[in-house]
C-alpha cells in the first residue's frame, strides 16, 4: 500500500471540569447555614443564663400575650380609629357613636346587662395590668430592687393577677420557719403599695418545697399555713384592708412549680388580686 494513502491520526482530549469537586461553591452556603445556626444558639444560650425568670417571662408574654388587650393606646387616625380589634366599645356599623359608659363609685363602668357586664371586665383587665407593669416597672423606673425583682414574676388569669414571689438559691423568702426577711418586707410593702390602687378581693396562698426524707410528722402543711398567715398580717401592717382578704391557703408541696420537688424555687408565695365575681 502507498505511503501517502494511509488515513491520519486524530487526537481527541476530553476535557474535565473540577466544578463539583473541592473548588466548587456549594459548601460555602452550607458551611455559613451551620455557622449562623450555631451562633444563634449560643446566643440564646447566653440570653436565658443573662436575664431573669420575670424578664424571660416578660419576652414570652411579648410574643404570645395571655390576655388579646392592646396594652398602649393609638392615635384616632391609625388602625381601627386608635382603638384595638378586641375593644367591645366600638362604634356601630352605621357609624354612630357608641354611648359613653357609666363609671361606677369603684372607678368601674357599672354593669349594663351583656354590654355592661363585658365593659366592666375589659376595664378591670385594664386596671390589673396597669397594676403589673406599674410593679414590674415597665415602661419606667422598677418600684423594687434589683435584688428584690429578680424574686417576682406574674400572670394575669382568669382568676385574676396571680403576683409570684419566690425563694432562690442561697436567697430564701424566709428564715427558719415564718421570718420573713428584708427582701420579703420589701417586695410584700410594694404588693400592698399597688393592691390599694384597686378594690379587688386579695387570695393569699403559700407554697414549699418537699421534705428530702419521708417523716412521720410531715411539716409541710403547717409551715406553709404558718407563711401564708405571715404574709396576710405583713401586708395588713403595709395598709391594705383586712377587710379584702377573700382565703389565705397552705398549699403544701402538694403543687410544685418546677419538676424537682425539693428545688428552693418551690419555695414561694401567690397573692392573687381576685377579679370580681369570682
Amino acid at each position: 500500500m502507498a505511503r501517502g494513502s494511509e488515513a491520519p491520526i486524530i487526537l481527541k482530549r476530553k476535557k474535565v471540569s473540577g466544578g463539583d469537586g473541592h473548588h466548587g461553591g456549594a459548601w460555602k452556603v452550607a458551611y455559613a447555614d451551620f455557622v449562623t445556626a450555631m451562633m444563634a444558639f449560643f446566643l440564646l444560650m447566653w440570653l436565658l443564663n443573662a436575664t431573669t425568670e420575670q424578664q424571660r417571662k416578660g419576652l414570652a408574654d411579648y410574643f404570645s400575650p395571655d390576655v388579646p388587650l392592646s396594652r398602649v393606646s393609638g392615635g384616632s387616625d391609625g388602625m381601627f380609629g386608635g382603638d384595638a380589634p378586641s375593644s367591645m366599645d366600638s362604634s356601630a356599623e352605621d357609624g354612630s357613636p357608641s354611648a359613653p359608659a357609666l363609671i361606677g363609685p369603684s372607678g368601674f363602668p357599672e354593669h349594663e346587662g351583656n354590654e355592661g357586664d363585658s365593659a366592666a371586665e375589659a376595664a378591670e383587665t385594664a386596671a390589673l395590668l396597669k397594676i403589673e407593669d406599674k410593679l414590674l416597672g415597665r415602661g419606667g423606673e422598677s418600684l423594687l430592687s434589683e435584688e428584690a425583682l429578680q424574686h417576682v414574676v406574674t400572670r394575669l388569669t382568669d382568676e385574676g393577677l396571680v403576683i409570684e414571689l419566690f425563694s432562690m438559691p442561697g436567697a430564701p423568702l424566709f428564715d427558719d420557719r415564718d421570718t420573713p426577711r428584708l427582701v420579703t418586707r420589701e417586695l410584700l410593702a410594694m404588693v400592698a403599695e399597688v393592691a390599694n390602687l384597686v378594690t379587688n378581693d386579695v387570695a393569699v396562698g403559700a407554697h414549699v418545697p418537699a421534705q428530702p426524707v419521708v417523716l412521720a410528722d410531715n411539716p409541710v402543711w403547717d409551715l406553709s399555713m404558718a407563711r401564708a398567715e405571715r404574709v396576710r398580717l405583713l401586708l395588713a401592717e403595709y395598709s391594705l384592708d383586712a377587710k379584702r382578704f377573700d382565703r389565705v391557703v397552705g398549699h403544701a408541696d402538694r403543687s410544685p412549680a418546677v419538676a424537682d420537688p425539693l428545688a428552693p424555687r418551690n419555695d414561694r408565695v401567690e397573692i392573687t388580686l381576685l377579679r370580681r365575681g369570682v
